[in-house]
């Protein structure tokens, strides 16, 4: 079993893939945190609880005969407010007479043999689950705390579930899903900030005394930080030492804390973002929290990384398409915008055939009055004007040329031009109507409110009625604008601060009813790039734009950052035009396919504006992506040993599970006359394994290529790129 608990002892473990996890249920019925880490025997942990200073301690309530008894001096699994526990609640909750107090306290467990769906969001599959039951002494609400471990990764899913059991009405005013406590203080916190064009770049701050946040309010898990946290060891690195990550599967606004203690803990806490929060649980009424993946490697940075991807892999997207050959596509967008015909079309389509892509993408402007962004969103009906004989005229064509169909929708938005919006004006978020206050525009264009049932009928409706009537195979689904009022014309006053989850509940409620009720059309998420770039929408969508910035140069530093936390076959990267269409830089082919090759693949331009020469570099690339990098892409493991967003280099190796085949791609940004010399130094292979290195003919072990690599030799200029293909010599 994967999950023991030791009545004599009171003590949890539960022993994940060279992992354990081990709480305890002390003399005050709390549960008691004691280890996340490297794997341990299963010992009475009694020895390594807490002692410290008692001159401002709060005993526990009711108890004044042990000044060493206080809820504050425990390493929480949970953590409370009001009951001499000064920490950041995990909850907090308001009762009729108006006080905020409980004590969630030992009540019973549960072992589960398969790990029960969450009602109405998604998270991992599979896996033995613990259900810690914990409730209040003096008031019927309690916690049920769900964890769940895998024996194929170092990690450990975790969620709340808050139960109102009393016959009154019960506020919670914070409900997280998760908290924990490291030993010391002696960690960095790390995060991913960025914004529009420059996702996820990597930030580290000292931990500190008080609470360092890292947070959304945007009703998205954003560009500006995404929906992780991490804790470093500070003698750690990208190869070496204790690295822990938390990742929220959640698509809302979500805050995640790292707090410094005065007995040099830290713990670590968030869920939903409790800013502009308040949900009304009604008696009998349960409160289910968005799951935490949390991961643990003493492989540093880089080891914690590879069980992100293997856990994301095995256990949350969708199965049937995540190790499948995926998409490789040719948009139309940075190629025509929204200047097309159905002649138009039809010619990229047909200069795209016979180089290896399989799948055409028409992007935005195909629907309703859409020839700019002002106007046509939320009118899901083909505009035939633009083009002749509709989508099927395009569709034919493609299909005629042996490939696939896909189709841009934007389904959560809607343009004041619109008909939908003639009609429906109170579907568009805002403050209520009758306040006179106007809505804020983003993009030219409202959200849609999500939380309203007929909204989202008539988003279901409209989506699939053209899902079903075409030949689609391929859907990219944008988001381009945050929400900007969190208000609902259909929610009552005190229920207005639900507004963001209930967004979330409602955007999952139309994956299902249309991403899961078109099983055979594959789905990639886009939000004006990498907006929404997290765990919940990879359940429903293999693959994210990773960013609207398709420049090789700056996608280094972009991939490097999304890949602390997600697997390569999850980010979506095309070669696009030259000058990029975002920074105006000019690099060569071969650069742009190695760097957006190292994701799923594609093209975001127009292809019949090619040479003859870059049309036979095309189908060379798509031949080597087919036949030596889709697999590892898909399935691999990711060694990072080139930081693009601190050097002038970017490396990284790919390696299969088997350590039997590799491919290292290497770049370089700026060359400078008379420069260093550079070694080249693959990383991930077996160190007692042969290779041969198919571009130089180079035979050695796996041991001598990782320590002593090989001299540079790149081409004589900037945003110079060169690959290795490592294979076992058996």
């Amino acid at each position: 079993m994967a999950i023991k608990f030791y009545p004599e002892t009171k003590t949890f473990f539960l022993d994940g893939k060279n992992m354990t996890y081990a709480f305890r249920i002390n003399d005050a019925d709390f549960a008691e945190h004691c280890h996340f880490g490297s794997p341990i025997g299963h010992d009475d942990l009694s020895f390594c609880k807490m002692a410290g200073a008692t001159s401002m301690a709060a005993s526990v309530p009711g108890d004044n005969g042990s000044p060493m008894k206080s809820y504050g001096y425990y390493p929480p699994e949970i953590t409370f407010y009001g009951t001499g526990d000064f920490r950041e609640p995990t909850v907090q909750i308001e009762t009729p007479d108006g006080a905020r107090l409980c004590q969630l306290l030992y009540a019973g467990y549960d072992i589960l043999a398969e790990k029960p769906a969450i009602k109405g969001m998604p998270s991992m599959r599979g896996g033995e689950t613990l259900v810690l039951h914990l409730k209040d002494p003096y008031i019927d609400f309690g916690a049920d705390l769900y964890y769940t471990v895998y024996d194929d990764c170092s990690a450990i899913a975790r969620r709340i579930v808050y139960i109102n059991g009393t016959n009154d009405t019960v506020v919670l005013h914070r409900a997280y899903s998760f908290a924990f406590s490291l030993h010391n203080r002696d960690y960095k916190v790390m995060s991913l900030y960025g914004q529009w064009a420059g996702e996820r770049s990597i930030q580290e701050t000292p931990a500190q005394y008080g609470v360092i946040s890292v947070d959304s309010k945007l009703t998205s898990s954003s560009a500006i930080l995404n929906p992780f946290i991490g804790l470093i060891a500070n003698d750690a690195c990208e190869t070496h030492g204790d690295a822990y990550g938390v990742n929220l599967i959640y698509s809302s606004s979500f805050v995640l804390k790292a707090q410094g203690l005065s007995d040099d803990r830290i713990l670590v806490t968030g869920g939903i973002n409790d800013f502009d929060f308040r949900w009304t649980l009604e008696a009998g009424e349960e409160f289910e929290t968005p799951e935490a993946l949390m991961v643990y490697s003493n492989e540093g940075v880089g080891g914690m990384s590879r069980q992100f991807h293997d856990a994301m892999r095995e256990h949350l997207i969708n199965q049937k398409y995540v190790k499948a050959c995926r998409p490789l596509v040719i948009n139309n967008w940075e190629g025509t915008y929204f200047n097309f015909t159905t002649d138009k079309l039809k010619e990229i389509a047909s200069a795209s055939a016979g180089l290896g892509i399989d799948t055409f993408v028409l992007d935005d402007g195909w629907f309703g009055k859409r020839d700019d962004d002002w106007s046509g969103l939320g009118d899901w009906v083909v505009n035939e004007k633009k083009l002749v004989g509709g989508l099927d005229a395009v569709i034919e064509h493609v299909n005629s040329l042996g490939m696939k169909f896909g189709l841009w929708f934007e389904p959560e938005m809607v343009n004041e031009d619109s008909d939908l919006f003639r009609a429906h004006p109170d579907y568009a978020i805002g403050a209520p109507m009758s306040s006179g206050r106007p809505r804020c525009y983003g993009r030219h264009q409202y959200v849609l409110d999500l939380t309203r049932k007929d909204v989202r009928d008539y988003i279901v409706e409209s989506v699939n009625k053209i899902l079903h009537n075409h030949h689609i195979e391929y859907v990219k689904w944008d988001y381009n604008r945050a929400v900007t009022e969190s208000c609902s014309e259909q929610l009552p006053p005190h229920r207005q601060m639900e507004f963001a989850h209930r967004y979330a509940l409602g955007l999952y409620d139309i994956f299902d009813r249309i991403v899961l009720a078109n099983p055979d059309v594959f789905f990639e998420g886009c939000s004006s790039g990498g907006a929404r770039f997290d765990g919940a929408v990879l359940a429903y969508f293999p693959q994210i734009w990773t960013s609207d910035c398709s420049d090789a140069e700056r996608r280094t530093e972009i991939q490097y950052g999304t890949s602390i936390v997600y697997p390569q076959s999850a980010m979506s990267a095309h070669v696009s035009a030259v000058p990029n269409h975002q920074t105006g830089r000019v690099t060569c082919i071969e650069t742009r396919a190695a760097i957006a090759g190292l994701c799923a693949t594609g093209y975001e331009l127009d292809m019949t504006s090619l040479t003859d020469e870059e049309r036979e570099k095309i189908k060379a690339f798509n031949e080597e992506y087919r036949n030596n990098m889709e697999e590892l892409v898909l399935t691999g493991d990711l060694y990072r040993s080139e930081n693009p967003q601190k050097s002038n280099f970017f490396a990284e190796t790919l390696v299969s599970k088997d350590k039997s085949h590799a491919v290292l791609t290497f770049y370089r940004r700026i060359r400078y006359a008379n420069s260093p010399l550079k070694h080249i130094r693959p990383a991930g292979l077996d160190p007692n394994k042969t290779y041969k290195v198919k571009e130089t003919g180079l035979v050695a072990k796996g041991s001598t290529l990782m320590s002593l690599g090989y001299p540079l030799i790149l081409p004589g200029s900037d945003f110079a790129t060169i690959k290795y293909h490592y294979d076992e010599v058996k």
